[in-house]
C-alpha cells in the first residue's frame, strides 16, 4: 500500500516514515522526475525544431510560419488549467500522464495535417503538442511536493537541468528523425513528429508506472491539516491564496515577467543576426548558448536560492537587464550578441527556480497545484503575448528599442521585490521566513518535516 493511502485511510494515524524511508522516497520521486523530464525535454526539442518550416510548407507562405510555435504557446497557456485541475483532484501522476498522452496524440495530428496539407489542423495538432510541455512545467513543481523547505529550489533546478540534455540533443535529432520517414509519404519536416509522438508515450509510460507513490498525494497525506475539500483546491482560490500572500505575488510576476522576456528577446534574436550576415550555423550556435544559460546552471541557481529566494530574484533582475544591454547594443558583433543570449539564459534560470520556490513555499500545501496551474497560465498566456508584440516591434523600430522595452519591463518587478523585502520585516517574518532555507510565509505545517520530525506519532 502506497504510503499515501495507508495515512489517509487508516483510522488511527500512523507515525510519519522515518527519516531515511522519508529520504528514499524523495529520491525516487526525482529520479523518475528527471528521467521523465529528460523524455519529454527531447520530445518537445525534436518536434519544434521544424515546427516554423513545416508551418510554411503547409500553409504556403512565409507569413504563417510563426504560427506553428505560437499555436504551441497558447495550448501550452490554455491546458495547463485543466491539467493543474486534475493534478488539484487526483494527484500528479494523473496529470503528467495525460499531459503526455496529449502531446503525443497532437503530435500524430500534426502529421496527418502535413500529409493532408489541412493549416487549420496542423495549428490544431501543435496546440495539442503543448500539453507535452505542460507536463514538463509541472514536473518541477511535483520535484518539490516532498522536498524539505531548505531544498525545495534544488528540488526544482535538478528537475530544470535535466531539460538541458534533450533540449541539445532534440534539434539534432531533427534531421536524421526527418529522413526516416522519406518513402512514407510523410514530408520530411513532419518527421520529427512522429519520433516526438513515440518519446511522449514512452514519458507517460515512465511516469504512470515508477512515480508511485505520488508525491501529492503523500504530501497531504503527511498534512493532515490541508484543505481537502474541492472548493477550497479551486481556481479561486488559487486566486485568492495569490492576492492574499504578497511573497506569491512576487513569485507570480517574476516567472511571468522572466518569461516574457526571454522569450520576446530570444525569438527575434535569429532574425536580428540574419540582418548582420549571419549563417544558420552561427544562429544555431548561439541559440544553443542561449539554452545552456538556461538549464546547465539551474543547479546552482537552485543552492543559491535556497539560502534566500528573494537574492537570486534580484539576481534574475540583474542578469536580464545585462542581457538586454548587451544584446540591445549588440549591432553587428555577433559575440556581443551570444553573450547577452547566454545572460539571458542565465537571467530566466535564476527567476523560474527562484520564483518556483518561493511560490510554493508562499501558499498552503491544499492550494498549491491550482496555484501553480495558475502560475504556467501567466507564464504562457504573458510570453505568448510579448512574442507576438516582439515580432511588430521588431519590424517598426528595430532589435534594440525591443530589447529597451523588455528591459522597461523589468522596472516594475524591481519595485515589488524591494518592496515585497522591505514590508516583510515589520509583519514579524524572520530572516529565514523572508526567503532563507524554511520559506516565506510557509503555511504552517504544510509539509511532512513540517508537520513533525519524522518517526514521531500523532
Amino acid at each position: 500500500m502506497d504510503i499515501a493511502d495507508g495515512l489517509a485511510t487508516s483510522p488511527h494515524r500512523p507515525a510519519p516514515p522515518g527519516p531515511e524511508e522519508l529520504a528514499a522516497l524523495r529520491r525516487r520521486t526525482t529520479g523518475v522526475l528527471v528521467a521523465g523530464q529528460i523524455l519529454g525535454g527531447l520530445g518537445v526539442a525534436v518536434g519544434v525544431a521544424l515546427s516554423p518550416l513545416l508551418a510554411r510548407q503547409v500553409g504556403g507562405t512565409e507569413a504563417v510560419a510563426g504560427l506553428a510555435p505560437t499555436a504551441t504557446v497558447a495550448g501550452t497557456a490554455l491546458l495547463s488549467v485543466p491539467l493543474a485541475a486534475l493534478m488539484t483532484a487526483r494527484g500528479r501522476r494523473p496529470g503528467l500522464v495525460l499531459g503526455y498522452l496529449i502531446g503525443a496524440a497532437g503530435a500524430g495530428v500534426v502529421v496527418a495535417g502535413a500529409v493532408l496539407e489541412h493549416f487549420a489542423l496542423l495549428l490544431a495538432g501543435m496546440a495539442a503538442f503543448g500539453a507535452s510541455s505542460c507536463a514538463n512545467l509541472q514536473s518541477r513543481f511535483a520535484a518539490a511536493d516532498l522536498a524539505e523547505p531548505g531544498r525545495r529550489a534544488r528540488a526544482i533546478s535538478l528537475v530544470v537541468w535535466a531539460t538541458t540534455i534533450g533540449a541539445v540533443l532534440g534539434p539534432n535529432l531533427a534531421a536524421p528523425a526527418g529522413r526516416s520517414v522519406a518513402g512514407l509519404g510523410v514530408p520530411e519536416a513532419a518527421g520529427p513528429f512522429l519520433w516526438a509522438g513515440v518519446v511522449f508515450l514512452a514519458a507517460a509510460l515512465l511516469v504512470a508506472v515508477l512515480l508511485r507513490p505520488d508525491p501529492l498525494l503523500t504530501a497531504r497525506a503527511l498534512a493532515p491539516e490541508a484543505d481537502r475539500t474541492p472548493k477550497g483546491r479551486s481556481f479561486r482560490a488559487a486566486a485568492a491564496a495569490v492576492r492574499t500572500s504578497p511573497q506569491a505575488r512576487l513569485a507570480l510576476a517574476v516567472i511571468a515577467v522572466s518569461h516574457t522576456v526571454m522569450v520576446s528577446v530570444m525569438s527575434m534574436t535569429p532574425v536580428e543576426l540574419g540582418h548582420h550576415g549571419a549563417g544558420i550555423e552561427l544562429i544555431g550556435l548561439v541559440i544553443s548558448g542561449h539554452i545552456a544559460g538556461m538549464y546547465a546552471f539551474s543547479p546552482l541557481m537552485g543552492r543559491l536560492a535556497d539560502r534566500g529566494r528573494l537574492p537570486v530574484i534580484g539576481l534574475c533582475v540583474a542578469l536580464l537587464g545585462c542581457a538586454a544591454l548587451l544584446a540591445g547594443t549588440a549591432g553587428a558583433s555577433h559575440g556581443r550578441t551570444a553573450a547577452g543570449l547566454f545572460v539571458l539564459g542565465l537571467g530566466w534560470s535564476a527567476g523560474l527556480v527562484a520564483g518556483s520556490a518561493l511560490l510554493t513555499d508562499a501558499v498552503p500545501q491544499g492550494v498549491r497545484p491550482a496555484v501553480q496551474g495558475l502560475s504556467d497560465l501567466t507564464m504562457n498566456a504573458s510570453a505568448g503575448i510579448g512574442g507576438a508584440v516582439a515580432g511588430l516591434v521588431m519590424a517598426g523600430a528595430g532589435y534594440g528599442v525591443l530589447n529597451l522595452l523588455a528591459a522597461a519591463l523589468l522596472l516594475p518587478l524591481t519595485a515589488l521585490t524591494l518592496f515585497t523585502a522591505l514590508t516583510r520585516a515589520p509583519a514579524g517574518e524572520s530572516a529565514g521566513h523572508a526567503g532563507g532555507p524554511s520559506g516565506p510565509a510557509q503555511a504552517p505545517a504544510s509539509s511532512p518535516e513540517e508537520r513533525a520530525a519524522p518517526g514521531s506519532s500523532s
